[in-house]
């Protein structure tokens, strides 16, 4: 369990806890799973993904993890075991062994299903050689040899997974292929037994063992197929997590020592050899190099690392030896809150998932229905009713549950699996299905079309030298971390400008900051502020208003400093477009999404930015809470708006879009809030995460197309006599396999 919220001294733990289950075979079974979960007192919400074959379930409270696997146990399933790589890294990835019939086939798989194989292929030979006018057949005993292994030794799984599911008063695919196999088992014992003449091949009616025997078969090598399948879709985790190395070498008194990757600490000196992998989070300390990150944040540069610059666990060192202080491990680094994420994402469901449950609940009892009408219409009517058992046998065989739960989680697997890969870290289903939507994307400006490193380019005293004033500013700024003030800050530095720390400092959110040098009050930030502090602005024609108004003809960032009633002077700042915001832009128009700027900055520079980018829609001098406001008003007129930003005072807006995307270079608080984060400050990324979005939600959509076709059109043609068992066999066990297979295609998008 991992603990994922508090809200108070009074209030309960909420907790979230995965839960790895063996035995799930259709969506059914998922749905019983969280039927029993959720009646544990304390469980908030469940969700069951059957692709993954994991319970995510949120507590509130004191909730034992044992209560919560003692629910699965009782609604008929198992806890497969769990394993984690590292004990302190993530609270969710696991290999799991499964004792469901995937499980059955996960050990051996190959060989049972061989056996099945040759066991059934001396009782399908005949079926096939008689349309030839080669009429030839067994022996009944010898059909009964070969057919019996298959239905009661490898079909066991279906019996033992079908009479859970009685016992729980709900049914699930291995129930269907229990009963339908079991009655063309018996129908054959009982034409066996009433021929006159057993074994005479004159004299012997037509069997069905191997109709039985070639459906479990089928079945089998489908749950052989879909289970490959299904680990493809869990590739792009795997591959992450294979990143980080095994062991690292620690540095402890000049001398290297070999250690385990969970042995290392924070504050831990580490070697990196060129040609290795970081083996944790970490600054370098000594040495510079380039590394490669491509398979952490998509760039496909190696990025250039110097003493100072961070590093991230797992990332490719290229060419320099260098020694790395340990900044974070285990759960805590880069490398694991990324997998993490991703697991989170591909465990929850998406919103068109929930009406998929809703017919899956349905549709085991349906089909068992449409079965015995089938029965009892073909006897009735015709009287024959050896042909009526097959048909009610063919409508069992062919109902295709597992297709249907799988449409969907298959699908989100592969997209999140593709987006980390990608750089795109998506943090939630949700925000993977609505991106699709999306047709108007807000970007905030600094930091996020801009590279957020502005410089100082003039610095204009209307009172005073230009020393005293940058004075005054470095000291008003000295603690900020905000890049106008590091720009500040820099300039001082660089100048030689001496300065005293600030004290009584207020940050003034939206408008600049307040602080006392020396005794005296001062105000840097913008005209609003300005103009809340009564301050006068001199004529036109004095030189530093007509400094003013060629800083922002150009577009640049302006700041004044005041005190009391009295101008001091203004700054001018540059902040250069990052290389791809323009290409982005283009991009985002490409694919019929519109565009718009909402900038806390002046008119003049938002403008700028915007005309050279060619966004549609400015808006500029926007407070943090207006931005949430603004978003909103786009969104009541009928706008499906995503909100691009990096900093906290974007936090508002990103929550109050249909999708926050964040920059991974921006604040904590900007990437909790977004439900996408993009893992390089590229706003390329944002039409990307778009266009994987529309591909995923495609992908759901054929899926569930096909899953709803195989069952829509392959019962009624089980029903009315056209289909014989082992075609619907072979249909039915292919139907999941074609649905995650489509959904693997998506690895293939650029």
């Amino acid at each position: 369990m991992s603990a994922v919220a508090v809200t108070g001294s009074i209030s309960p733990i909420v907790t979230r806890t995965n839960i790895p289950i063996g035995g799930m075979t259709c969506a059914s079974c998922a749905a019983r799973v969280e039927k029993s979960i959720r009646k544990v007192t304390g469980v908030v919400d469940v969700s069951v993904n059957l692709a993954t074959e994991t319970a995510t379930v949120i507590t509130a409270g004191d909730v034992q993890r044992s209560m919560l696997e003692m629910a699965v146990v009782e609604a008929g399933y198992q806890v497969a075991e769990m394993k984690v790589a590292d004990p302190r890294a993530s609270s969710g990835k696991y290999a799991s062994t499964s004792p469901s019939l995937l499980g059955f086939l996960a050990f051996g798989d190959a060989v049972k299903l061989i056996i099945a194989a040759l066991l059934s292929l001396p009782l399908v030979v005949p079926m096939l050689l008689t349309p030839l006018g080669m009429p030839w057949m067994l022996p009944a005993n010898w059909q009964l040899a070969l057919a019996a292994p298959v239905q009661f030794w490898l079909g066991a799984p279906f019996y033992r997974a079908g009479w859970r599911a009685v016992k729980a008063g709900t049914g699930n695919m291995d129930l269907l292929v229990a009963i339908g196999t079991s009655a063309a088992f018996g129908l054959s014992l009982y034409l066996m037994f009433r021929s006159p003449v057993v074994g005479a091949p004159a004299e012997m009616p037509h069997l069905y063992f191997e109709s039985a025997a070639v459906v479990i078969t089928l079945v089998m090598f489908g749950k052989w197929l879909e289970s490959r399948a299904k680990r493809e879709t869990t590739a792009a985790i795997r591959a992450l997590q294979a990143l980080t190395p095994p062991t690292a070498s620690l540095i402890v008194r000049g001398a290297e020592h070999a250690v385990a990757i969970a042995d290392i600490q924070v504050g831990d000196l580490l070697r990196v050899r060129p040609g290795e992998r970081f083996a944790a989070d970490g600054v370098i300390a000594v040495g510079q190099t380039h590394a490669n990150e491509s398979m952490i944040t998509g760039e496909s540069m190696p990025v250039a690392k110097t003493v100072g610059d961070r590093v991230t666990g797992g990332a490719l060192n290229e060419e320099g030896l260098v020694d790395v202080s340990v900044s974070a491990v285990g759960a805590e680094s880069t490398l694991q809150r990324i997998v993490r994420m991703v697991e989170d994402a591909q465990a929850q469901k998406a919103p068109i998932q929930r009406l998929v449950d809703r017919v899956s609940a349905a549709f085991v009892p349906v089909v068992l229905l449409i079965s015995l009408l089938t029965l009892i219409g073909w006897g009735a009517l015709t009287g024959d009713w050896q042909q009526a058992i097959l048909n009610a046998v063919c409508v069992l065989v062919i109902a295709c549950p597992c297709a249907l739960g799988l449409a969907t989680p298959a699908a989100i697997m592969v997209g999140t699996g593709v987006a980390a890969q990608r750089g795109i870290l998506i943090k939630d289903a949700t925000a993977l299905e609505t991106a699709h939507s999306i047709n108007v994307v807000a970007f905030d400006k600094t930091g996020t079309l801009t590279e957020g490193k502005p410089t100082l380019i003039a610095a204009e005293a209307h009172d005073g030298s230009r020393a005293d004033l940058l004075a005054i500013a470095a000291a008003i700024q000295s603690g900020s971390e905000h890049p106008l003030a590091q720009a500040v800050l820099n300039a001082a530095i660089q100048e030689g400008v001496l300065f005293q720390a600030a004290t009584a400092i207020r940050a003034l959110p939206g408008r600049g900051i307040a602080a006392e040098v020396a005794g005296v009050t001062y105000y840097l930030g913008s005209a609003q502020l300005m103009a809340e502090q009564d301050i006068e602005f001199p004529l036109e024609s004095a030189p530093i208003s007509q400094a003013l108004k060629k800083y922002l003809d150009d577009g640049l960032t302006v700041s004044w400093l005041a005190k009391k009633d009295q101008l001091l002077g203004v700054f001018a700042f540059g902040d250069a477009l990052k290389p791809t915001a323009k290409a982005a832009i283009e991009a985002l128009h490409r694919i019929g999404i519109r565009t718009v700027l909402i900038s806390g900055d002046h008119w003049g520079a938002a403008q700028k930015v915007g005309a050279a980018l060619g966004i549609d829609e400015v808006y500029a001098s926007v407070l943090p809470q207006q931005k949430a406001a603004l978003v909103a008003s786009l969104k009541a007129a009928g706008k499906r708006v995503a909100m691009v930003g990096d900093g906290t005072n974007d936090a508002p807006a990103l929550a109050a879009a249909n999708v926050g995307i964040a920059m991974s270079n921006g604040t904590d608080v900007a990437i909790e809030t977004a439900g996408i984060t993009l893992m390089r400050g590229d706003p390329m990324l944002v039409a990307a995460a778009v266009e994987l979005s529309r591909r995923t939600t495609t992908k759901i959509k054929q899926n569930l197309f096909w899953a709803f076709c195989y069952n829509v059109i392959g019962i009624p043609l089980a029903a009315v006599g056209l289909l014989n068992p082992v075609i619907a066999g072979a249909a039915m066990a292919l139907s999941s396999v074609s649905v995650v297979s489509n959904a693997l295609l998506l690895r293939r998008v650029k």
